[in-house]
C-alpha cells in the first residue's frame, strides 16, 4: 500500500487527531480511568480495567502512528477508523444504560456523542489520505505518493 499525497489541512488534522488519541490514552491510564471503565459494555467477558488499559495501549500506538509514521499514514488512518468502529459499542452502551461518564450526564448528551463517532471515522480516513487511496483503487489506479 503506497502513500497518498495529503494537503496541509489534512496533515494538520491528522496530527491533531493523533495528539487527541495520545491524550485520550493518557486518560486511560490516569485521571479518566473510571470514566473509561464505565463505558465498557457489561457483555465484554474481560475485566473492565484490563479493557481500559489495553485500549489505552492501542490508542497511544495509533496516536503516535498518526503523528510520526507519515510513510504509513494511510494504514494508520485506516487502523484508527477501525478502532473507532470497534469502540462504538461502548458509546452505545453508555447511552442505553444511562451511564454517567466524561460529563455526559443526560440522555441527550450521551445521544449527541453517538453522532460524533462517524465524524472521527471520517477525519481519520480523510486526514490520512485513506479516502484518496480508496478512490484510486476504485478507479483502478495505482496509489502513488
Amino acid at each position: 500500500m503506497e502513500n497518498i499525497k495529503t494537503s496541509k489541512s489534512q496533515n494538520f488534522f491528522r496530527i491533531l487527531l493523533g495528539i487527541f488519541m495520545i491524550m485520550a490514552a493518557i486518560g486511560h491510564f490516569t485521571f479518566q480511568r473510571a470514566d473509561f471503565q464505565a463505558q465498557v459494555p457489561n457483555w465484554i467477558p474481560l475485566d473492565k480495567d484490563l479493557v481500559v488499559i489495553l485500549s489505552g495501549i492501542v490508542e497511544i500506538a495509533l496516536g503516535l502512528s498518526m503523528v510520526f509514521l507519515t510513510k504509513y499514514k494511510v494504514q494508520a488512518g485506516i487502523a484508527l477508523a477501525v478502532f473507532y468502529v470497534l469502540v462504538f459499542p461502548g458509546n452505545i452502551a453508555q447511552y442505553l444504560n444511562g451511564t454517567n461518564a466524561f460529563g455526559l450526564d443526560t440522555d441527550q448528551a450521551r445521544l449527541m456523542r453517538l453522532f460524533f463517532q462517524p465524524v472521527l471515522i471520517f477525519v481519520s480516513l480523510w486526514s490520512s489520505g485513506a479516502i484518496g487511496f480508496f478512490r484510486k483503487i476504485k478507479r483502478g489506479e495505482e496509489a502513488k505518493g
